[in-house]
């Protein structure tokens, strides 16, 4: 597991005195400095979210917390929120802080119903420690509480307008952006969303300090990062490694040294083959939300990409015809392929269709479809596996 950065002892409370050591100011100041991306996927710096949404103007301003941990192979939230629940809330909480904001919300993937009581048992010992509540640690004026609200597991609403569209009672679809949550988020107020890790390093970042966060990993990926780990090794499980970490180094700490390919970042994401399994997991080379799925030489490639365009056929909200459409389409055309009855020319056809999907589609379910279908056909057509 590493240091256990994240993983490790927390004294609960530790990162809202911290906060309240400094102005508001100085907590962005702070986790900008800390070099902290977020950790669902895209990498946005949070200290520069935090400073607009801080920047905006409005009364009410909000906190979210993206817990719709719907990737497929990503399941390190979930750990979070099981075992190190505090460490979450009280980043929600410095985040609170630092923007002005009196309300948080979290947004619990409908499958983890199951950690509900949990997760309020938790909310309420934090209320009666005054970590949560009117004037919080004795800081007058700083007044702050969390909701839990359940999605109903609809894997769009993982992004965030999409998210927010579903917490406002409305049919979870991506919103045209610009605006911005930050500027226009829930009930169109200010709001900063992110997600359950990077909540969790926030408060790790509040109590251990800029500095220290900000020397691990790389230049451009700091800290560490959380890894869901699945498929064809001896130790599944989530590992805690340094951001710049190579593929091979994570191949070796899990028992998957006769690994062929590994899909990092989910379904959405990349199919790294053995010949690239130098390549570092970061935001500069192979970036991801943390799923890495292993898979080993008795693989057919063929059967996870139609398994990944079927998920995608069926969780695509149709809201706009070249995703509601163009993946399935992609989905008949790996079926073809895998009974031999593709030509060249219709290869050729669905590579196009593929990127016509990804630039013309509304959100990052569309957007995001030519990478896995693009990198895992080029591991097929090179007869990594069979």
């Amino acid at each position: 597991m590493g240091a256990q950065m994240v993983l490790g002892p927390y004294t609960p409370g530790a990162a809202i005195d911290a906060a309240l050591k400094m102005k508001r100011s100085d907590v962005v100041v702070t986790v900008r400095e800390s070099g902290l991306r977020g950790r669902g996927g895209a990498g946005f710096p949070t200290g520069t979210k935090w400073m607009l949404a801080a920047a905006a103007t409005g009364d009410e301003k909000y906190v979210v917390c993206n817990a719709d941990e719907g990737e497929p192979g990503t399941f390190k939230d979930r750990v979070l929120l099981s075992d190190h629940a505090d460490l979450v809330f009280d980043g929600m909480a410095v985040c609170a802080y630092a923007i002005g904001a009196r309300k948080g919300f979290v947004y619990l993937r409908g499958e983890y119903r199951y950690l509900l009581a949990d997760l309020e048992a938790t909310l309420e010992r934090m209320r009666e420690e005054n970590r949560l509540g009117k004037s919080i640690a004795g800081k007058d004026g700083f007044d702050f509480d969390i909701e839990i609200r359940l999605g109903s597991g609809a894997y769009v609403c993982g992004e965030e307008s999409a998210l927010i569209e579903s917490l406002e009672g409305r049919r979870g679809e991506p919103r045209i952006r610009p605006p911005f949550p930050v500027s226009a988020g829930y009930l169109g107020r200010p709001t900063a969303v992110n997600n359950v890790e990077t909540f969790a390093l926030a408060s790790r970042i509040m109590e251990k300090g800029a500095e220290w966060f900000s020397e691990i990993g790389t230049d451009e990926s700091a800290g560490y990062k959380l890894f869901s780990v699945s498929g064809d090794c001896e130790n599944p499980g989530v590992y805690e490694l340094p951001m710049g970490t190579s593929i091979n180094e994570l191949l070796t700490t899990v028992g998957a040294e006769d690994a062929v390919a590994v899909q990092v970042g989910g379904a959405s994401g990349e199919m790294v083959t053995r010949d690239a399994f130098n390549r570092r997991l970061a935001f500069e080379d192979v970036a991801t939300g943390g799923s890495v799925i292993v898979f080993g030489p008795e693989r057919n490639l063929l059967d996870v990409l139609e398994n990944f365009m079927d998920f995608f056929t069926d969780e695509s909200c149709g809201q706009c015809t070249p995703c509601r459409l163009g993946i399935r389409r992609l989905l008949n055309g790996v079926r073809d392929l895998k009974k031999g009855a593709l030509s060249a020319d219709d290869l050729k056809m669905l590579r196009g269709l593929s990127k016509s999907v990804a630039i013309s589609s509304k959100c990052g379910l569309g957007q995001s479809c030519d990478t896995p279908f693009a990198s895992i056909l080029d591991a097929h057509l090179k007869g990594v596996a069979q």
